[in-house]
């Protein structure tokens, strides 16, 4: 990939979705470049993106849009209103979530998400191109689907992937992998899985952008905010995905502890297990400066575009917004 580029992860928490569009403003004035939004219990991953498209010229991308919750031609055609707001402007980001989300609060069944992952991706080609699509995959099918209004331009599809084997689904088929949940130094070892699996797909490595999400503690350091992000790490990694992710990155000795106390159903202990190492590497705290330099080292380590998810655990409104406006003029990328 070429240039680095730096987003902002959108929503902004505090902040209604109208209030966004002189934010982002505000921000690609300072030289963020893009816009990617979440999606788990607030706003769907769409509404914020089609509120910035015709009042910025950023990249925006779903990261990500979940290959359960929505059927193939929904999600296609979800793509494709997006991709009129913003043409060329516009990623797709798919990802299989976690069994709380698809099972639930959305009454699906979390079942071989990779495969899921891998049809839906090959389904979505299809139906981009705008050809009639038939279908038969192993997870869902497809018959005689049609774009009465096919994207005019071009949608790049990304994957959310956390292990090897969506890794190196991101690596054959994707555009990009879009990683979440890991420290600047554990980024080198899944861009290593992808950039092997572009490599024996017959690709070029470096055709696969790599897209990360990472977490800036806006607020003064202290104990509201030791704890606000020990329970935040609890309620992610003990979510089987995220917890054999980490497995996989080599912290079982670490988090170990939390694991066992959070099974045995003690939440208090396991929010006072979460290790200080593992909040440090999680989470971006410090000066401008320090945080600054936190963030280009996922740059250096092989991330092409850093999402700054700016978290604040303060209960005052009016101080949230505060300190995260106040940490994204910090952190601007053209200071």
């Amino acid at each position: 990939m070429g240039q680095k580029r730096w987003s902002l992860s959108v929503p902004l928490e505090g902040f209604s979705l109208t209030e966004h569009v002189e934010i982002a403003r505000e921000a690609e004035q300072a030289g963020y470049t893009d816009a990617w939004s979440m999606e788990v219990d607030g706003v769907d991953c769409f509404a914020p993106l089609a509120t910035l498209a015709q009042a910025t010229d950023l990249r925006l991308g779903t990261a990500i849009a979940n290959v359960y919750t929505r059927g193939p031609a929904t999600l296609a055609m979800s793509a494709a209103g997006l991709a009129e707001l913003a043409p060329n402007r516009f990623c797709l980001g798919i990802g299989a979530g976690s069994h709380p989300i698809v099972e639930f609060w959305n009454g699906g069944k979390f079942a071989r998400p990779a495969v899921r992952v891998r049809e839906m991706l090959a389904f979505l080609r299809q139906a981009f191109s705008g050809e009639r699509v038939t279908f038969e995959g192993e997870t869902f099918t497809v018959k005689g689907f049609r774009f009465s209004r096919p994207p005019q331009t071009p949608i790049p599809i990304h994957v959310g992937a956390l292990k090897p084997m969506m890794l190196r689904i991101a690596g054959q088929y994707a555009d990009g992998a879009i990683i979440n949940w890991l420290s600047a130094d554990d980024v080198k070892k899944s861009v290593a899985v992808v950039r092997e699996a572009a490599q024996a797909a017959g690709r070029s490595p470096d055709e696969v952008e790599i897209t990360a999400r990472i977490f800036i503690s806006v607020d003064p350091p202290g104990q509201a905010v030791e704890t606000g992000i020990r329970r935040h790490i609890n309620t992610y990694l003990n979510v089987p995905v995220y917890k054999a992710f980490h497995q996989w990155l080599g912290r079982t000795d670490l988090l170990g502890p939390m694991w066992e106390a959070w099974a045995g159903g003690d939440r208090k202990a396991a929010v006072a297990a979460v290790p200080p190492e593992v909040m440090q590497d999680l989470f971006i705290q410090g000066s401008p400066e320090e945080m600054r330099a936190r963030v280009q080292r996922y740059l250096d380590n092989g991330v092409d575009t850093v999402f700054l998810q700016m978290q604040s655990f303060e209960t005052d409104p009016a101080i949230k917004r505060a300190n995260i406006l106040n940490a994204l003029r910090a952190l601007t990328p053209n200071p």
